[in-house]
C-alpha cells in the first residue's frame, strides 16, 4: 500500500477569517492521523488573502501539538525568503518539541508576488543562484557541532530533521538528485515537468548518509464525494479560486457553483486550467480510484500527496476520509502500466 500524505494550504473561506481557518487545519491534521495519513504537509504562501499559512513554522508547531503521532512538516519553506540559520533554529525547535514527527521540505520560489518578495527583504536577482549553497548552509546546521565551530543552530545541531527538495521544474529535481535527498513535485498546479522530472531525478540520484536510493513523492487535488456530479460541484471552489489567480485577483476561497462554464472568460482561460489542474481526480470513490491508480502507474511515486480546497469543511473532511478508505487499495511503481492524466 502506497503511502499517502496530506498537504493543506489552510484555505480562507470567504466570510470566515485566517483563525477559523487554521482551527480548520487542526481538524483536518487530527481526522488524518485517525485514518492513517503518513504526513501533514502545510505551505508557506505571502499577501494571500485565502491562505492562512504564511507563517508556516509556527503552524506547523500548533499542529504538531495538536496531535501525536503523524509527521508535520513544510511543503515548503521558500528558502530564499530566510536566512538558512533562522530556519535551522526554528525547525531545530521543533524537532527538540516533537522528537521525529518533523519534515523540512524547502522550495526556491517566492511563495507570492514581486512587490511582497521586496516587503520580505528577498533580492530576486540572487535568489535562485544563492538556493543551492543556502540548502547545503541549513543542512550543515543540523549536523553534529564541530570543534571551533562558530556559528551554530541552538537548537538544530545534532538534531533528526529530514530534508526535502520540493519543486516544480527540473532544477530543483537535479538538486535533490546531487545532494541526495528525497524530492517532492508540485504536480497540483504545475505539472508539466513532472515526468521530465522524475526521470531526471532518479537517473541522475547520488546516495547520501540517510538515504540510499531516490525517493519520490507526487502532488495531486483530490476531491471525493459520493457522486461524480457532486465532487464536480465541490471542486468548482478550486477552479474559481485558481482563475482569480490568475487574474491577478487572488482572494478568498470562494463558494462551489453549480455550472464552471459560464465563470471562464475564454476558450483560453478553460485550456489553462485544464493544464494547471490536469492532476486533479474528482468523482466517487470508484472515480477517484482509478484517476489516482492511473497517476500513480505513470509516475511510479514512492508516495502520494494530496491537497483539496473545498469550501465546506465537513465536506473536506468526507472527502479525505474517502481518500483514506481508497488508499487500502492503490498499489505503487508498476512500470508495466501506461496511461496518460487527465481531468476527471
Amino acid at each position: 500500500m502506497i503511502p499517502t500524505s496530506i498537504l493543506d494550504l489552510s484555505p480562507i473561506i470567504e466570510g470566515a477569517t485566517p483563525a477559523d481557518a487554521l482551527r480548520n487545519t487542526l481538524d483536518l491534521a487530527q481526522h488524518a492521523e485517525k485514518w492513517g495519513y503518513r504526513r501533514f504537509w502545510v505551505a508557506e504562501h505571502h499577501n494571500m488573502p485565502g491562505i492562512a499559512s504564511a507563517a508556516t513554522s509556527v503552524v506547523i508547531g500548533y499542529v504538531a501539538g495538536g496531535t501525536q503521532t503523524i509527521r508535520v512538516g513544510s511543503g515548503g519553506i521558500m528558502l530564499p525568503n530566510h536566512s538558512p540559520l533562522v530556519i535551522a533554529e526554528q525547525f531545530g525547535t521543533l524537532a527538540s518539541l516533537y522528537p521525529g514527527r518533523i519534515d523540512l521540505g524547502l522550495g526556491r520560489a517566492p511563495g507570492t508576488d514581486s512587490l511582497t518578495m521586496r516587503a520580505l527583504r528577498r533580492d530576486a536577482a540572487t535568489a535562485a543562484d544563492s538556493f543551492p549553497r543556502d540548502v547545503q548552509e541549513l543542512m550543515y546546521y543540523f549536523r553534529p557541532t564541530e570543534p571551533g565551530q562558530k556559528i551554530r543552530a541552538v537548537p538544530g545541531a545534532g538534531l533528526d530533521v529530514p530534508v526535502w527538495l520540493l519543486g516544480s521544474s527540473l532544477f530543483s529535481a537535479q538538486l535533490a538528485a546531487l545532494l541526495g535527498l528525497p524530492f517532492a513535485f508540485a504536480s497540483h498546479f504545475a505539472p508539466a515537468d513532472l515526468i521530465a522530472a522524475l526521470r531526471i531525478y532518479r537517473e541522475l540520484f547520488k546516495p547520501s548518509e540517510r538515504w540510499k536510493q531516490p525517493y519520490a513523492i507526487a502532488a495531486a487535488n483530490v476531491v471525493a464525494a459520493a457522486t461524480d456530479g457532486e465532487a464536480r460541484r465541490l471542486f468548482t471552489s478550486m477552479q474559481q479560486s485558481f482563475l482569480n489567480l490568475r487574474r491577478g485577483s487572488p482572494g478568498q476561497l470562494p463558494p462551489p457553483i453549480d455550472d464552471i462554464e459560464p465563470y471562464f472568460g475564454s476558450p483560453a482561460e478553460r485550456t489553462m486550467l485544464n493544464q494547471t489542474l490536469s492532476c486533479s481526480f474528482v468523482g466517487s470513490p470508484e472515480t477517484v480510484l482509478r484517476g489516482v491508480q492511473t497517476f500513480l502507474d505513470l509516475t511510479q511515486a514512492d508516495e502520494l500527496i494530496v491537497t483539496g480546497h473545498i469550501y465546506d469543511h465537513f465536506a473536506r473532511l468526507r472527502s479525505f476520509e474517502l481518500l483514506s478508505e481508497i488508499r487500502q487499495v492503490l498499489t505503487a511503481r508498476n512500470p508495466d502500466a501506461a496511461a496518460v492524466v487527465r481531468v476527471s
